[in-house]
């Protein structure tokens, strides 16, 4: 293993990460019209996971694909952001809000206030917003990783999501499973799967509540929680738990039904473990709707690219967890970084014996085609 490989709660020593993002935001967050920029979600898994000396060739690459940012149009201020709220023409103009407001108040008090404010539009970009906020806090949680190119990037990712926000429409809410793999096959899938998610997801017209866990079931008895109104546990510690199932559950589901959508389903995992991610940093009182969220996104993606049936998968080619990384980071593409680095959080959570999470990996670089190598 690299000697550089970050673990959990632990910075980067080369700087390689900071000096990558400083690249990527002169960069716009998304290109060829409104396909999101990767590459600051993929650069930090490749860090986190022991790829550094991989980094900036990989970006090489990838940069040649992206666009300048667009032109601001206003700025966003604290007496008019509702009317920019949604509106993908002021990406430019939400970045630098948040860039200034990073520089006035420390940025966990940016993420409580904005949080819940931006959480309604979780889907929006394809829930890449959200995803690459994850990234951003994860990094800012390690050590020594309060940095001025992390707090940036925060407020890049923050920028992208309020200008893409977009919530799912309204629908009739099953009940919810009482497992997270149940809760996944409970979610009817959309008649017609075609078009481009925002066209598909307003198609949806139902989907199931929140599950609840066994373990979740248990936090809370044991810490006087209950079932909430959105069918998972209200205590904090037991939604966190919730999560953690579903995180587990999309990541297994991938390894059967990626052939529905291999790009499109990585979402219905790494969507909800940005979220899992972003918690320690947020006030535990909105832990429980941050989870409810968390939840709707990756049921309606899974209700609007899943396939009907599943396909027989082996088990993991026998390769460990970190193996499989190291198989996505050759792999090239950013979707399968992406993913890999979620199944490692799903696999680190069963001391690293998960055949199934390590089985998904592989599915990402069966499925998507490689990334383009730099010219």
């Amino acid at each position: 293993m690299n000697s550089t490989t970050t673990r959990s709660g632990h910075g980067d020593p080369t700087g390689t990460l900071d000096e990558a993002l400083e690249r990527l935001h002169s960069t716009g967050p998304e290109f060829e019209g409104w396909l999101s920029n990767h590459a600051p979600m993929a650069v930090e898994a490749l860090v986190r996971h022991g790829e550094t000396r991989t980094v900036h060739r990989w970006l090489d690459g990838y940069a040649e694909r992206l666009d300048d940012p667009p032109s601001s149009r206003a700025p966003v201020t604290d007496s008019n952001w509702r009317a920019a709220l949604g509106d993908s023409a002021r990406l430019t103009d939400w970045t630098r809000f948040f860039t200034h407001t990073m520089e006035e108040r420390p940025w966990r008090d940016v993420l409580a206030h904005w949080w819940p404010l931006l959480l309604p539009g979780i889907a929006g970009g394809a829930t890449h917003p959200v995803i690459r906020t994850g990234h951003a806090v994860r990094t800012l949680l390690a050590e020594d990783g309060d940095t001025v190119p992390r707090r940036t990037e925060l407020a890049h990712a923050l920028g992208y999501w309020a200008a893409r926000h977009s919530t799912l429409a309204e629908t009739e809410p099953l009940p919810g499973a009482g497992s997270a793999d149940e809760g996944y096959e409970a979610a009817p899938l959309i008649a017609e799967q075609s078009g481009g998610i925002r066209e598909r997801l307003a198609r949806i017209a139902a989907l199931p509540l929140r599950p609840r866990t066994a373990e979740a079931e248990n936090q809370a008895e044991r810490e006087g929680g209950k079932a909430g109104p959105h069918g998972g546990s209200t205590d904090p510690e037991g939604a966190r738990a919730d999560l953690e199932e579903i995180v587990r559950a999309a990541t297994h589901r991938y390894a059967t039904h990626a052939h529905g959508s291999p790009v499109m389903l990585v979402h219905a995992a790494t969507a909800p473990n940005a979220v899992l991610r972003v918690l320690p940093a947020l006030p535990r009182e909105l832990w429980a709707a941050s989870v409810d969220a968390a939840w709707a996104a990756s049921a309606a993606v899974t209700a609007v690219y899943g396939p009907s049936q599943g396909m027989p998968v082996s088990a993991g080619g026998g390769l460990t967890p970190r193996e499989a990384f190291a198989e996505a980071a050759a792999h090239g593409d950013e979707h399968a970084i992406k993913f890999a680095d979620t199944a490692l959080d799903v696999a680190a959570r069963r001391n690293g014996d998960d055949p199934l999470a390590v089985a998904a990996v592989l599915r990402t670089t069966e499925l998507i085609e490689p990334a383009r190598r730099p010219r």
